[in-house]
């Protein structure tokens, strides 16, 4: 690959279904003085890897789950046929051309076939006693998985060069490789002879490689190669396009009228988010782009003219609230007189959360009780209490459904924030359950009950965001910034 400056730029499964229009805008765009120095990872079209995986919000099973607990061949045999079928819906929406649709056609029949022989084959081959289907199946979602973005990548690439942009397809997802390799040699071998002052790098969001993607980071594996890919070719800027911009509360719930793009902030604060579950990008490709010291920008691929927000390592110039933002926890409480000077309670507590798979959100303590904000559902929750119950028998443990609304900023100090938002939300009677400041000053945590949610963060919002802006994040500061 020709060393040169460029950016690595990533596009959403959502904002690809509308490639099309982001053809003539974000991607070759009449704004743009050239097309090039710029590398593109992309996801699935939108619904494709719920298809192929599970559906990630109700858990609908794809073909991937049904194959896993498979009684006969018809469910994931139908459901891989069905997958076909919208790969193809979805590409008729994007191509014009009858050769390029027919291209993709075939595309998209030699994935689906050679998915379906494959898991064929294994299925035939794990009836011998000797082998175990459970032993394969991450290497069955790593494949699978790598349908939709392999599709999504290759669809794009014929559309640009219909466009007559110097695009190319970079299939990072392993099909039909047999070498097994790293992360690192993977992408560094899909691009070793690309030109980027020449070529424009259709890159697919999946990359196969020896350490499993999936394993560690599931369905984040998109934006994981996005950073790798961003670090290892030294980029000027990683910059993610979403169907908004990041904002100070979301839009839907405030009003569009009081909220307010970010415009700059810091990984600190992008870290602080994810812990909110509202990630700007999955927190260990933050830290991949942190180390490597790439800034990463944020912004809505529909309107490619904005700058978006920025997200580096840059200090606030003054102390501000940047985002007002909220999560449903569950509080699992553990009471114990016997606690007080006594190691050993919280290790325990620990190990049980480790042990059922229970993200913390927040924890807080005092001489006899302790207490973590976790996120996870209540059946999951009670499964740790009942384990801790029969550890302490003498403990009082109490499970409930509440939720966290934070405030976020770079630099809180004196703002006064922990006092503001009691008084703002004991004003519009919303009862604070507990509520957290830590020295470092970069966020605030209110615990309320969930019913009082969305109330709270509209109340926030209202304290510290809806006033007239100021500081460095005004509308004029930050088009001089990109500039």
């Amino acid at each position: 690959m020709t060393k040169t400056s460029h950016t690595v730029e990533k596009i959403g499964g959502t904002s690809m279904s509308r490639v099309k229009e982001l053809r003539d805008t974000l991607i070759a765009g009449p704004h743009l003085d050239d097309f090039y120095n710029r590398i593109f990872v992309v996801s699935a079209f939108g619904g494709i890897t719920d298809l192929l995986l599970e559906h990630k919000k109700t858990g609908k099973p794809g073909v991937y789950a049904l194959f896993s607990n498979a009684d006969n061949d018809h469910g994931w045999l139908d459901a891989l046929s069905d997958v076909g079928r919208e790969m193809a819906k979805a590409h008729a929406d994007v191509l014009d051309h009858a050769a390029d649709l027919q291209t993709a056609d075939e595309f998209v029949r030699d994935r689906i076939e050679g998915a379906r022989s494959c898991l064929f084959d294994l299925q035939r081959l794990c009836s011998y006693g000797h082998f175990r289907l459970s032993h394969h199946m991450m290497v069955i979602r790593e494949l699978l998985s790598g349908l939709g973005e392999a599709h999504s990548a290759f669809v794009t690439t014929l559309l640009l060069q219909r466009h007559g942009v110097n695009a190319r397809f970079v299939d990072l997802s392993g099909w039909r490789d047999s070498a097994e390799v790293d992360l690192a040699t993977r992408i560094m071998q899909g691009l070793a002879d690309v030109d980027l002052t020449t070529e424009l790098p259709i890159v697919t969001g999946y990359a196969q490689c020896s350490e499993g993607l999936m394993k560690e980071f599931d369905r984040g594996y998109s934006e994981v190669t996005f950073s790798n890919l961003a670090a290892l070719t030294d980029a000027k800027e990683a910059i993610i396009h979403k169907e908004f911009h990041l904002c100070s509360a979301d839009p839907r719930l405030v009003g569009a009228e009081n909220a307010r793009k970010i415009g700059h902030t810091n990984y600190d604060v992008a870290d602080q988010l994810s812990n909110m579950g509202m990630e700007a990008i999955h927190p260990k490709a933050a830290k991949i782009l942190r180390r490597a010291e790439v800034p990463l920008r944020v912004t809505n691929a529909f309107e490619p003219e904005d700058p978006g927000t920025l997200i580096d390592e840059t200090p606030a110039q003054t102390p501000c609230v940047e985002i007002v933002t909220g999560l449903e926890v569950v509080a699992l409480e553990l009471f114990e007189p016997d606690m007080v000077g006594v190691k050993g309670y919280d290790t325990e507590i620990l190990e049980a959360l480790r042990r059922h798979n229970v993200r913390i959100v927040s924890k807080t303590s005092n001489a006899n009780t302790i207490t973590h904000y976790v996120e996870a559902s209540l059946k999951t929750v009670r499964r740790v209490s009942a384990d801790l119950e029969k550890l302490y028998p003498s403990s009082k443990v109490q499970v409930r459904a509440l939720a966290i609304a934070s405030v976020i900023g770079r630099d809180l100090s004196g703002l006064k924030v922990l006092l503001r938002g009691l008084t703002a939300m004991d004003r519009e009677g919303i009862e604070v359950l507990g509520a957290h400041q830590g020295p470092r000053r970069v966020d605030v945590q209110f615990v309320i009950g969930r019913d009082h949610l969305g109330g709270a963060i509209k109340t926030l919002n209202a304290e510290y965001i809806s006033s007239p802006v100021t500081g460095e994040n005004t509308p004029e500061l930050v088009r001089k910034r990109a500039a």
